[in-house]
């Protein structure tokens, strides 16, 4: 199913330029934009990703990962083919860098995607595993059905969306996971295929709108997991006020076109925990790897585990309207009632 997309412009003799993320592809009578989801057909923008997702899941809300986002819940996943991005190292690059075209797809529009997380009693509808950028229009139609019907809604994201689209889709979003993927120009253009600052706009308008955030940072060695990066990051999110957005810090395997790069070694991730410690993140995870003791969510003030974690199964929560049990203090977060 095609629909016409929100975000564009009409140009002369029938181009068109998308204005929906930063790339702002600019489009012949034919052609796709970088994305693969968005061609233009006789001077209109077309989407192919709406009610046609490639990937639907029931997961717990850990994977996505957000740690202070209802712990212990369920998520109805969804995701579409495409992505605006060209990660060389995307886990999902059989379903991100193709069309939807290309792809063997469920016939689920938005009000069934809705109909079919509550009948599995999950309380959150996740956009996620390829970008929600580029099903924007599935995403915020859903959504909107989805908060008539008291469900959450995440977006799992590498945050590289103009800020116009952004602000109308985070009136109906409730958290997000944010892919920093680098904080260095070069890497997000070598890497990723993008660049960082619009990334950086992406984690303020979220913070100021009031959308529970958390940053996830894939530490690839050699590539972004030198001190001076992590830490340059890191005074960045405290500059700007990010002290009490946690941060996820994941291990890297080796996948789609860096097969030659070694996984993160574990103590790379120690370091990068203790920078962000001395920076002043309150909140630092480890991931992608199982019993370490950075799972766990520590209250900043005692010290105490507040949140028990292995993997995505969770054990006892000390946290009790919004507060520490052991000290009273105030933890960020949405929290069960």
């Amino acid at each position: 199913m095609t629909i016409e997309a929100k975000y564009y412009q009409k140009l002369k003799n029938k181009t068109v330029k998308c204005t929906l993320c930063p790339h702002e592809c600019i489009l012949n009578i034919g052609k796709f934009g970088i994305c693969r989801t968005r061609q233009n057909i006789d001077g209109q923008l077309v989407s192919y990703a709406f009610a046609n997702p490639v990937a639907i899941n029931i997961d717990p809300v850990e994977k996505k990962p957000l740690h202070h986002f209802l712990p212990g819940t369920k998520t109805f996943s969804i995701a579409t083919a495409g992505c605006n991005l060209r990660c060389k190292h995307c886990q999902n690059a059989s379903i991100s860098q193709v069309t939807p075209l290309d792809t063997d797809n469920y016939n689920l529009p938005p009000d069934k995607v809705v109909e079919m997380a509550i009948e599995h009693g999950c309380k959150s509808i996740s956009y996620t595993y390829t970008d929600p950028v580029v099903f924007y229009e599935y995403t915020i139609e859903t959504a909107k059905i989805a908060k008539q019907k008291g469900l959450k809604n995440i977006i799992v994201s590498a945050g590289y969306i103009n800020p116009e689209p952004l602000k109308e889709l985070i009136q109906y979003i409730d958290a997000a996971n944010i892919d920093l993927k680098s904080f260095n120009e070069l890497n997000y253009k070598k890497i990723n295929g993008a660049s960082l600052q619009p990334v950086l706009n992406t984690l303020k308008i979220l913070k100021q709108q009031g959308v529970w955030l958390e940053i996830t940072n894939l530490l690839i060695p050699t590539i972004n997991d030198d001190e001076e990066t992590i830490d340059n990051m890191c005074n960045w999110l405290i500059s700007n006020g990010f002290e009490d957005t946690p941060l996820h810090f994941s291990k890297f395997y080796p996948t789609y076109k860096m097969l030659d790069i070694l996984p993160t070694p574990i103590d790379t991730i120690r370091k990068a925990i203790s920078i962000a410690q001395k920076n002043g993140i309150k909140y630092i995870i480890s991931g992608n790897f199982y019993g370490d003791k950075y799972e766990n969510t520590f209250c900043p003030n005692c010290g105490k585990i507040i949140i028990e974690r292995k993997g995505y199964n969770i054990g006892k929560i000390k946290i009790t309207n919004n507060k520490c049990n052991f000290c009273g203090e105030k933890i960020p977060g949405v929290w069960n009632d």
